[in-house]
């Protein structure tokens, strides 16, 4: 009876205790967040709100105020200035991604399992997340300068403002082919649609993607229950089903 009691007790208990938490997530990783972010909110019974955007604009963001309590990020040096910065929690720092560079096209085709279509340039718009943004557009530019062909091709390229709307403007149409994240185009665990040439990682520096608990979370138990969740089995799972590495 008193086990009774103590289930009943639980269970009225735990919505109570549950807490919401904001997490603000680089664009690369909109997909996966979504789905990981359904699966804690049905195992903690906590709420989370998610916001996608550049790594480079949540830093002002959070410098400013912005009142999040994770971040997620594109890089490693982001969550390290904010600790330095005094605004992340020192030592909370991980890393929960490794990202992958793709250039792909809608147009199935179009791009050659060795990106040679860029050499040839025949295309008319090439499309790129701004670098001073977003991490992916500094491997982008990374990967055209080892190349040797940036100059060639800075007259073609349509800058997106970070990484998602770099993907709109190839998806669209608006550029034939772009540099995006390979999990922007993976289902599955395959490219999806279109033509793409996985960029070797010996043309950039790695996309090593961490993770920061922010001041503003320090004392929210969903905010720490999110890191947490984010190191288990089934977020690791998830996170390879979308082409990441670790």
């Amino acid at each position: 009876m008193k086990f009774i009691f103590f289930i009943i007790m639980l269970l009225f208990s735990w919505p109570a205790l549950a807490e919401p938490v904001a997490v603000a997530v680089a664009a690369n990783f909109t997909a996966p967040a979504k789905v990981i972010a359904a699966h804690f909110e049905k195992k903690t019974g906590h709420r989370v709100t998610l916001s996608f955007g550049a790594s480079g604009k949540f830093h002002t963001q959070i410098k400013n105020g912005a009142p999040f309590a994770v971040l997620l990020s594109a890089d490693t040096q982001t969550p390290e200035k904010l600790e330095q910065e005094g605004i992340a929690v020192t030592g909370s720092r991980f890393t929960y991604a490794i990202g992958r560079l793709v250039l792909w096209s809608a147009m199935p085709g179009l791009v050659d399992d060795r990106g040679e279509l860029l050499k040839k340039g025949s295309f008319k718009h090439l499309a790129i997340a701004d670098p001073k943004l977003a991490p992916y557009g500094v491997a982008a530019m990374e990967t055209l300068s080892a190349l040797g062909i940036v100059e060639t091709l800075r007259p073609r390229f349509v800058q997106g403002e970070n990484i998602s709307q770099t993907f709109q403007f190839v998806s669209s149409g608006n550029a034939a082919v772009g540099f995006v994240a390979l999990s922007q185009v993976t289902k599955d665990g395959k490219i999806g649609e279109g033509s793409a040439w996985i960029v070797p990682e010996t043309l950039h520096q790695p996309l090593r993607q961490d993770a920061v608990l922010l001041k503003q979370g320090e004392n929210n138990a969903a905010a720490r229950a999110w890191m947490d969740h984010l190191k288990g089995e089934q977020a690791r799972e998830i996170i390879r089903s979308f082409g990441y590495e670790f």
